[in-house]
């Protein structure tokens, strides 16, 4: 199997699996409803606006289009990766962060028109509701559900970890510490290049 296809198809199984989760959990789960699994994780079901592990930094319709251009951005690099022959592992990881960047968008982009707001105490949100669903193009919410309340103290508050996140949120920071560790050769010969390229713009 060529690299292109073991990219697109690494990409289309996280999608798949990063949407089938948040589905399930948004049909089946009213907010801040939670099942233990094991006394160290939890789905427990939060939504929120922002980037990675529910952080609210900037505007909404600004955050997902950026994330747009950062995915395209991603598949412009992938494409150039795949050219200059770059190593497998590499060019997989960066097709992680690019799996886990678009399902996020999906999220963002269409959960609102799909579904019904869910609610605390509430029943679970619906799909394609009489009406139409909780907002607009662009204004969905990101469903967020893994939750590692690890380690605890005495009054039982969660120390460590305390975010809720999701598959998409971790196939970016796997990918994030997989690059760290095993190519950072590969990231600054790219950092370098880009460098490059921009000197010579500005001259």
């Amino acid at each position: 199997m060529s690299i292109t296809k073991k990219s697109i198809l690494l990409i289309f199984l996280i999608l798949f699996i990063d949407q089938a989760v948040k589905i399930y959990v948004k049909l089946n789960f009213s907010l801040g409803e939670h099942v233990d699994v094991f006394g160290w994780f939890k789905i427990f079901f939060i939504e929120n606006n922002g980037m990675a592990f529910g952080m609210e930094l900037i505007g909404k319709l600004f955050l997902t289009l950026f994330r747009i251009v950062a995915v395209a951005a991603l598949a412009y690099y992938i494409h150039i990766l795949i050219k200059k022959q770059v190593r497998t592992g590499y060019i997989l990881t960066i097709s992680l962060v690019l799996a886990g960047a678009a399902g996020n968008i999906i999220d963002s982009m269409f959960y609102g028109l799909l579904f019904s707001a869910s609610n605390y105490m509430g029943p679970a949100a619906t799909f394609l509701p009489h009406g139409g669903g909780y907002a607009g193009l662009f204004y969905g919410k990101v469903v967020d559900m893994l939750y590692f309340p690890i380690i605890k103290n005495a009054a039982g508050e969660t120390v460590f970890f305390s975010p809720i996140f999701n598959i998409a949120d971790s196939a970016i920071s796997v990918a994030v510490g997989i690059i760290l560790i095993f190519f950072r050769k590969e990231l600054n010969e790219s950092l370098e290049k880009k460098q490059e390229e921009n000197d010579q713009f500005a001259e």
